[in-house]
């Protein structure tokens, strides 16, 4: 199965050239690493920025500039810094291509729940109700199970859902999958190592899949 990166790179090939793309807290900013190489992508992070780069090195980091999850970044070469009311304009607008996102559940008619965690104190749900309301493409990026092995990939979310009906396509540990109409998660592909039927068993929803499922290429 993948780790975190293995799952961000994963991610990375969904990125096409031209996108402007929104990634989210947590795995979702490992992507950065992880653009092809020539690819024309415009990575934007809601605090005010366009143009991330990959994640700095010891020797070039700058304390003053963060992505949203308070995590210290580059700025590539174009970038631009602006206020998060005019970040948030871009998201409203539909200005974004890609939206990438962490997520606690997902349930099988493509239900997203990302913001409250279970026994924290959490002080709101940041951006990601603006994202999930205004992108036509979302991807989530998560864990296919938590640490006591339940499923993450539900019938229905038990936490406080921040979208409903807008998640296009999850890649975990396990699995690349599609929400499809009507509810259920299709497999598309499955990681390294990772047969269907541990899939299917690690997940709660409906699950779909026709004939010979692919291994992932990273």
């Amino acid at each position: 199965m993948l780790d975190k990166h293995g799952i961000a790179k994963r991610i990375a090939k969904e990125v096409k050239d031209g996108y402007y793309v929104n990634l989210g807290i947590g795995i979702p900013t490992l992507v950065a690493n992880y653009i092809p190489e020539g690819m024309d992508v415009v990575l934007q992070s809601e605090n005010g920025l366009l143009g991330i780069g990959p994640f700095p090195t010891e020797e070039n980091v700058d304390p003053d500039l963060i992505n949203a999850g308070k995590q210290t970044v580059t700025m590539l070469a174009g970038s631009s810094l602006f206020s998060s009311a005019e970040s948030f304009a871009m998201i409203r607008g539909g200005h974004i291509n890609l939206t990438i996102l962490g997520a606690m559940e997902v349930s099988e008619n493509g239900d997203i729940a990302n913001w409250k965690v279970p026994g924290k104190m959490v002080k709101g749900m940041g951006g990601a109700m603006d994202l999930v309301a205004s992108a036509e493409n979302i991807i989530v990026a998560m864990q296919h199970t938590d640490r006591s092995g339940k499923s993450k990939l539900l019938k229905e979310c038990t936490l406080p859902i921040t979208g409903v009906k807008c998640v296009k396509k999850i890649v975990t540990n396990l699995a690349v999958m599609e929400v499809v109409p009507g509810g259920g998660f299709k497999i598309l592909e499955r990681a390294p190592g990772v047969s269907v039927e541990e899939i299917v068993a690690a997940t709660e929803g409906k699950v779909i899949y026709n004939g010979e499922v692919p291994e992932m290429k990273l």
